[in-house]
């Protein structure tokens, strides 16, 4: 089947965000800006993390995934898109086509899994402060994360092959800037209601199993914190989830909006200001939310700095006595 799909369209055509020159070419030093802070964000949060042995904890074992993870998604579709926007040629392979679709998916899954198991995280040192080095064992946390990268390459793989056994032969214009599920969908010529039901059912199944861990581990957190006395306690434990939070609550309200809803209702422009957003805006935000609201990491990357402008100064010494 799938050399069937070769035959009949051998490449797809990425019509990207706009037509208009002077509009690529300011999406393309905009969207470049914000990769390399990407890269620089995360690659940053995990070096930090690496480095500094007050931060190897559970909490921040979890953000060296989730900045991994949004290194990763980024990269596969900002390189290709700023490629798109600065040259003529706007093509794509079927292979690298759905190559690019497989990663994206397995890295976006995998993140929504990893973000309800920092909740649970987070539950567990509110909730039970004093079990927390027990119930957060070394083993709990890789077990946690093996999984969510278990289960988003399953997804990816039930989606991808669903996708791939379709017949491809009314056009190779994709309406979107990279390869999403729902605008290959539109180009098929085959009936897409059962890929259709197993991108819903995998997506769905994904972001409802998150949610529910996510809204379960927050209530119990909501109740433990409104039974704190202290007015100082309480802050002090708002603080410590403000930064999951408001990264959740803006990475679901995209992929929900994106992709919990039948192929029917795809409309060009605002499908992809939402997929702007969360392919290219959301990596670059998470970094800054966890490190600008977190004081442990700013003071880690402080002594990072630290010892590495003292390391300096004796290299310097050393230098000046010889």
């Amino acid at each position: 089947m799938i050399r069937r799909n070769f035959t009949n369209v051998p490449y797809f055509i990425l019509m990207g965000l706009t037509d208009s020159a002077e509009t690529q070419l300011v999406l393309s030093v905009l969207f470049l800006l914000i990769y390399l802070i990407t890269v620089l964000g995360n690659s940053g949060m995990i070096l930090i993390i690496r480095l500094d042995p007050q931060l190897h904890t559970p909490m921040y074992f979890f953000l060296t995934h989730l900045s991994f993870l949004d290194f990763s998604y980024s990269s596969v579709i900002t390189p290709k898109t700023l490629q798109n926007l600065l040259t003529s040629t706007k093509s794509i392979s079927f292979l690298g086509c759905f190559t690019q679709m497989f990663f994206f998916v397995v890295f976006i899954a995998t993140e929504c899994l990893l973000l309800s198991s920092m909740a649970y995280d987070r539950y567990v040192a509110i909730c039970h402060p004093l079990h927390y080095p027990v119930i957060m064992s070394t083993r709990l946390c890789c077990t946690l994360v093996s999984s969510s990268y278990a289960m988003g390459l399953a997804y990816s793989i039930m989606i991808e092959v669903s996708v791939t056994r379709l017949h491809y032969c009314n056009s190779n214009v994709i309406q979107h800037f990279f390869c999403d599920s729902s605008p290959i969908l539109a180009l098929s010529c085959s009936d897409t209601s059962e890929a259709e039901l197993i991108i819903f059912i995998c997506a769905g199944s994904n972001l409802v199993l998150s949610l529910i861990t996510i809204s379960g581990s927050y209530l119990s957190i909501l109740s433990t914190i409104l039974k704190i006395n202290s007015t100082t306690g309480k802050k002090k434990a708002f603080s410590t989830c403000a930064s999951h939070l408001l990264g959740v609550t803006i990475f679901y309200s995209t992929t929900i909006f994106t992709y919990l809803k039948p192929k029917t209702s795809y409309t060009l422009g605002r499908d992809q200001v939402a997929s702007v957003f969360y392919t290219i805006v959301i990596p670059m935000l998470n970094p800054l939310i966890y490190s600008l609201r977190n004081k442990e990491v700013k003071s880690a990357a402080l002594r990072i700095l630290q010892k590495r402008e003292g390391s300096l100064n004796r290299c310097d010494l050393g230098y000046s006595e010889r």
